[in-house]
């Protein structure tokens, strides 16, 4: 069975329009965060992280003369593929699965006022722009899971790759603000009143953030240090279409299966990217499921407080992070974290430091009770 490799990655975020620029601003402790007063979001001032679009209209100009064609939505899609394909012109891409990850796509083409028609705002007419824009050959699969939607679409490109079905797979995730996804939010009093505080006593909520993200898998290494999906796993604890379980149970079976597949047990695990939403109910689900499966002691971030929540994009943005982390072997700290939250211990990072990076498991959980674990292992040529 093939392996499948990270082999090129992509950030269109607030935080910047690459990797290199994404991860220089959480070095610095940046957050894209802010208070937003938009009223074709809601009426309301709320705390979100925002894409100016004018840095997008101008990024996206320099890719086609013909911006009024596509969605917000689609821009940052195009761009961050774009970006990826630009750095390797020979992919083959009969050979070459494209996978689209988001929750809600283009929401915005049913507001009223949007130019676009509503036809727009089914998710696979954003696959379809896709595929003429590149000129692929076939359509690409859209996955929609709620908030594990990124990581999952990961595990579909690896499971294309070590079938034998592909020897690529182009993996692209996004999400927009929209006043479908805040005034959502709102009703459920889910959102705080200032920049989120991930698994800190004084959490009270999400920020909502809009980004998109890129990975390039591949079936062959093309680096001298290389990076593997080496098991990943999904499991619903069906409790609640909204609600976490109590207990950690979806998540729990969900690491423990990950683990199993990649042959690791949990004192290997180096570092944790949790999906840590600042939620009261989602924080503590996962400090349970962290200490079920003896992770208590491993180093743990979220990166809400610098991006929102992305929703189907968070995922594959915190997998891209995580990548950049074990290149650099450093552990980002859990930005706005002050005192610990949960009832259950976790070793949160607090500073940047250096530290020697192997194994990698990201996590991620969503409404309907969906959980995603997924472990990433650094080889040496």
């Amino acid at each position: 069975m093939k392996k499948a490799y990270i082999i090129n990655t992509e950030i269109i975020s607030p935080l910047g329009f690459s990797v290199q620029e994404n991860y220089e601003s959480l070095v610095n402790g940046l957050s894209g965060v802010k208070q937003i007063d938009n009223y074709n979001y809601s009426n309301r001032s709320f705390y979100g992280a925002q894409i100016p679009e004018k840095k997008l209209e101008k990024a996206f100009k320099d890719l086609s003369a013909n911006s009024e064609k596509y969605t917000k939505l689609e821009k940052m899609l195009l761009l961050a593929v774009a970006k990826v394909l630009d750095k390797n012109p020979n992919l083959d891409l009969k050979k070459t699965a494209v996978i689209i990850s988001t929750t809600k796509g283009n929401i915005d083409a049913l507001d009223r006022n949007n130019p676009f028609p509503k036809e727009r705002a089914k998710l696979f007419e954003s696959a379809k722009q896709l595929q003429a824009f590149f000129k692929l050959p076939q359509t690409p699969i859209v996955l929609s899971n709620a908030c594990i939607s990124g990581g999952l679409a990961i595990a579909v490109g690896k499971k294309l790759i070590n079938h034998q079905n592909y020897e690529h797979a182009i993996v692209v995730g996004g999400d927009i603000l929209s006043k479908f996804t805040v005034s959502g939010f709102s009703s459920f009093q889910a959102l705080d009143t200032k920049v989120c505080a991930p698994f800190c006593k004084q959490r009270n909520g999400i920020n909502l953030g809009e980004a998109a993200a890129c990975v390039l898998l591949n079936a062959k290494p093309t680096a001298a240090e290389l990076i593997s999906i080496e098991g990943e796993a999904t499991a619903n604890d069906a409790n609640h279409i909204s609600g976490p379980s109590r207990t950690g149970d979806g998540l729990f079976k969900s690491i423990q299966n990950a683990l199993k597949e990649a042959k690791l047990t949990s004192s290997e695990i180096d570092f944790i990217s949790a999906h840590g939403t600042a939620t009261l109910y989602n924080d503590e689900m996962e400090a349970k499921a962290f200490s079920r499966a003896n992770l208590q002691e491993t180093p743990l971030h979220s990166l809400k407080a610098h991006y929102g929540h992305t929703l189907g994009a968070s995922a594959l943005l915190e997998t891209v992070i995580s990548v950049e982390c074990m290149k650099r072997n450093q552990l980002l700290p859990n930005f706005n974290f002050t005192q610990k939250g949960t009832s259950k211990k976790l070793n949160i990072i607090t500073q940047l430091k250096q530290k020697s990076l192997k194994n990698v498991l990201k996590t991620a959980s969503g409404f309907g009770g969906c959980n995603f674990a997924m472990l990433l292992k650094k080889h040496s040529a």
